[in-house]
């Protein structure tokens, strides 16, 4: 069986190697990689293949710094063309990008079986790029993995019928890719016994509009002065703090690794993210979070007391993160399955039929 993986950012490369590695042990699975290359970054070099253990793709697009109409295009024209020589049994995609949407729209209108790993998640944000491209993904996949059981409700209550083969609860992927990457991190003593908040902001609703961001930055520089914040700060986000003239006064380091990142997780007091992979890690690594956005995907995290939905107004990331150090928070709630999505997904693909 040939499976046709198509992936657009780092985050999905990560996601995507709990998979190579399932196939990689079976004869029964020939996978080709595509990256798009929606999200050039120049960390995505040979170390990050090796350091990772990920397969380097077998195709690359070099498809990026478009508009969102002239990306998805460009995508869906070269994929179709990709899909038609490889001939694929089915297409597996992650999340919610636009090369997600463009291999799920490539693939449907040549009649190859979608398969969308993280279906049903909702934020119930139209404005947000990543939720049209996740519905539409939804609406033409054979095969929807779904993280959790909201994510599973959600589709039901869409009109998907429910306990069918096509709607499958897997857990998440990324706890299976944390447990994997945690159980071999290098000894590190440098952040032993260091007490500090990890934040990550990137999302251009928060970095765009320089009130906003100014409001991000006048709370962060306040926390600081209470607990050293930590923030491995992204390229964008450093072009706008130029742009709009505002003084960061915190911990600034460089983009980090993905090995890095869990390093930092797993050693800080709390986190502060719009990202929605990071808000799950937090979980994952029984760390408190505070997410600077008005609306999440992971809505369990909030329901479960671990998150905060904090948006950029005036003083209240301040007083949701004080409120947040200070709480204490139940995590043996098993919210995203048992580290084995994997293998979940890998037997739900062999049994697949067209």
């Amino acid at each position: 069986m040939k499976i046709f993986t198509v992936v657009g950012a780092r985050p999905q490369f990560v996601k995507a190697a709990v998979m190579s590695r399932e196939f990689s042990n079976s004869n029964e699975i020939n996978e080709v990689i595509v990256h798009t290359g929606q999200h050039f970054d120049h960390n995505m070099s040979a170390i990050f293949f090796e350091e990772l253990s990920i397969p380097k793709p077998d195709h690359y697009l070099a498809i990026g710094g478009m508009s969102h109409g002239k990306m998805t295009g460009r995508m869906l024209e070269m994929l179709e063309d990709l899909m038609l020589i490889e001939q694929p049994d089915a297409v597996l995609v992650y999340g919610d990008t636009n090369s997600t949407l463009a291999a799920a729209l490539a693939a449907s209108k040549i009649h190859i079986p979608v398969m969308h790993v993280e279906a049903g998640l909702r934020s119930f944000n139209m404005r947000m790029p990543e939720e049209i491209n996740r519905i539409i993904t939804d609406r033409l996949s054979s095969i929807l993995f779904c993280p959790t059981q909201i994510a599973m409700d959600n589709l039901v209550n869409e009109g998907y019928e429910k306990d069918t083969e096509r709607i499958i609860n897997v857990g998440d992927i990324m706890l299976d890719a944390s447990l994997y990457y945690n159980e071999r991190l290098p000894v590190d003593d440098s952040l032993k016994g260091k007490r500090f908040v990890l934040c990550t902001i990137h999302r251009a609703e928060n970095t765009d509009d320089p009130i906003v961001l100014k409001n991000i930055v006048d709370s962060l520089n306040e926390i600081h002065q209470e607990i050293e914040v930590i923030i491995p700060l992204h390229p964008r986000t450093r072009e706008k703090l130029k742009d709009f003239g505002l003084n960061l006064k915190v911990t600034m380091i460089s983009p980090a690794s993905y090995i890095d990142m869990i390093k930092l997780i797993k050693s800080s007091s709390l986190i502060i993210t719009d990202s929605g992979g990071l808000q799950k890690e937090a979980y994952f690594f029984k760390k408190k979070c505070v997410t600077i956005r008005e609306q999440t995907e992971w809505v369990e995290l909030i329901d479960a007391g671990a998150n905060v939905l904090s948006p950029a107004q005036d003083g209240q990331i301040v007083i949701d993160v004080l409120s947040m150090l200070k709480k204490e928070v139940d995590f043996s709630t098993n919210l995203y399955g048992n580290g084995d999505t994997g293998k979940k997904i890998m037997e739900a693909i062999l049994a697949f039929k067209k």
